[in-house]
């Protein structure tokens, strides 16, 4: 029987630069956080080992703290085993950071910087592919297809990279076979890259990161609890929770007619909730220009309840009658402008960049006039 974790993707230190206020630091911290879940769920449910499956750090150039801090809490885990896989953002070609984190690392800490077994039982093998470079180009498993254990061994692999499209990399090539597992005779292949959990087949699964980074995966951050019986047989797999933060896009779809504020509200979270949430409201459907003006308030109205609320209308359709533009004005400059607006926005033969910013400033000349007029 072998019991242990699996996760991945932890990008210690990552700035998350496109955001302002204290909302970068609170991330980085919520990822450090997650250390000591992964530990706390380990003892909890029996896992002697937890397998990290790549970019534990974001660069290949971790701050001292950002290093020296996730070791320290590693340790504090001890007698349980955290193992260590070098992947596309903290690759082998950083070669002074893992000689770093070896002179550092506690012993309960191992680095996998080979491709060759490691015992992680009496009766259990791990076969771990490291990433040799940020694109190395060529699948780094291959070589678990030879490599023998002896009879009765539960065999696990462990690899950082892309399969059947599924990456995180533009740029990247489907270079980890999808049937790995099977050829190599593996009891599980637990993978790192792909940031949001997803099984491949029932021997091999991307554990998805733990605290969630973009809001590609729309789904909370997990590990994955990994339970084989014996060799040969079919893995157990059990989601845990791990996430702080809470990142989703939410479907807001709108009809001419419809109350924007309402709407939005009834699909908000509760607000207990809020300040751990990153919002990104998607709008569709169509409004008229009144109705465009309520939602844009609705959403900076409720903004400050969350940690980033985000308003992404770009598939709400603008309804605009005469009556919409002699709310901006009836004649004159302000009129001029709106019409001018109108027509841009409706002008089919312009790029859609273009159509949506013209949208977007009689929308905000709407607004300003009916706040005026107020």
């Amino acid at each position: 029987m072998l019991r242990f974790i699996h996760s991945s993707d932890l990008h210690l230190g990552k700035r998350f630069g496109n955001f302002s206020g204290d909302l970068p630091g609170r991330l980085r911290e919520a990822r450090h956080a997650v250390l000591a879940r992964l530990g706390e769920h380990a003892r909890e449910h029996g896992a002697s080992t937890i397998l990290l499956a790549g970019d534990t750090f974001d660069t290949e150039t971790p701050a001292p703290d950002i290093r020296r801090q996730a070791l320290a809490e590693m340790a504090h885990h001890a007698p349980i085993r955290w193992v260590i896989l070098p992947g596309n953002h903290d690759s082998l070609q950083a070669s002074q950071l893992w000689a770093t984190l070896k002179a550092e690392a506690p012993e309960n800490v191992v680095l996998v910087l080979e491709a060759r077994s490691l015992e992680l039982s009496s009766n259990a093998v791990l076969l771990p592919g490291p990433c040799t470079t940020r694109r190395p180009g060529r699948d780094l498993t291959e070589w678990m297809d030879g490599e023998a254990s002896p009879e009765g061994t539960i065999r696990v692999g462990l690899a950082h990279g892309a399969i059947q499209s599924f990456s995180e990399e533009a740029a990247a090539s489907e270079v980890i076979a999808p049937d790995r597992a099977r050829r190599a005779g593996l009891d599980y292949l637990a993978l790192g890259d792909w940031h949001g959990a997803v099984g491949i087949d029932a021997r091999t699964r991307y554990s998805g990161t733990p605290e969630p980074d973009r809001f590609k995966h729309d789904r909370p951050g997990e590990a994955l609890l990994v339970h084989i019986a014996g060799p040969g047989a079919l893995p157990d797999v059990t989601p845990l929770p791990t996430a702080s933060f809470s990142w989703r896009t939410l479907e807001l779809h709108l009809l001419e007619g419809d109350d924007p504020a309402r709407a939005l509200e009834a699909l908000l979270p509760e607000m207990r909730k809020r300040r751990q949430s990153l919002l990104r409201v998607a709008a569709s459907g169509r409004s008229r220009l009144s109705g465009r003006t309520a939602l844009s308030h609705a959403i900076e109205s409720a903004a400050p309840d969350f940690a980033f609320m985000d308003l992404d209308d770009t598939g709400l359709e603008t309804e605009c009658e005469v009556e919409d533009l002699d709310r901006i004005d009836r004649a004159g400059a302000l009129r001029e402008a709106a019409n001018a607006l109108l027509a841009e926005a409706a002008d089919e033969n312009r790029p859609s960049a273009e159509r949506d910013i013209a949208q977007a400033a009689l929308t905000r000349l709407y607004s300003l006039a009916q706040t005026v007029s107020a």
